[in-house]
């Protein structure tokens, strides 16, 4: 094989959900510990919102957007961006929430030869326009491609086939990594070997991830 790549997600892959980081969150905005009762994955029956996003029923910028308004609210704020949101959570620290198995897998990829990419929805929507440039982490990737500027979704087929052509690579030198079904679904469609990432155990997934990589060299 002429080359491989590892192709992530961001949120939820490389950096931990909003979920996982609820007890800093509420630090960081002053209220009481337990005032975020949304869990998305991490417990599903309580999330009606987030049961809605899994079934179609609205999609995943629309989750996060409900979400920002009811963060906006706790502090007596109207009409937050989910970059507000972020900001107000996260601050400045965009390193604060990178996955330590992301870290090791993204160096682990990289030394073996492999390209890296990102491929995102929402990358710069979400965490601020100029975000990849600044978060140190993202410099080794050789392509990220992100939806806020492109306008093109995951699952739509051309999303992944915009990743591979600016890899240079075809689909099936591709591992691609992502939390949510609908867009492993996708990288099925387009010819990728995909890794559905389970944020309930972040170390496997990554280690199926580049297992898989390992295998493409074979």
């Amino acid at each position: 094989m002429s080359g491989a790549a590892l192709v992530l997600d961001f949120g939820g892959v490389i950096s931990r959900t909003l979920f996982e980081t609820h007890a800093d969150n509420e630090k960081a905005l002053g209220v009481a510990p337990g005032t975020l009762d949304w869990f998305g994955p991490f417990k599903p029956e309580s999330d009606t919102l987030w049961q809605q996003m899994q079934r179609d029923d609205i999609t995943e910028r629309d989750y996060w957007h409900q979400r920002a308004q009811d963060v906006a609210a706790l502090v007596g704020q109207t009409d937050w961006s989910m970059a507000d949101m972020v900001q107000a959570l996260r601050g400045n620290r965009p390193d604060s929430a990178i996955r330590p198995e992301a870290r090791h897998a993204i160096s682990e990829a990289k030394a073996a030869g492999h390209k890296l990419a990102i491929l995102s929805n929402e990358l710069d929507l979400f965490y601020g326009e100029g975000f990849a440039a600044e978060l140190p982490l993202l410099e080794p990737f050789d392509v990220i491609v992100d939806a806020t500027y492109t306008g093109i979704l995951k699952p739509d087929p051309a999303a992944y086939a915009h990743c591979c052509e600016a890899l240079g690579l075809p689909a099936a030198h591709c591992v691609f990594v992502d939390d949510q079904a609908r867009n492993i679904a996708g990288g099925m469609t387009a010819g990728m070997h995909c890794v559905h990432f389970d944020v309930h155990h972040p170390g496997p997934s990554f280690q199926a991830a580049l297992d898989t990589l390992t295998s493409l060299q074979d």
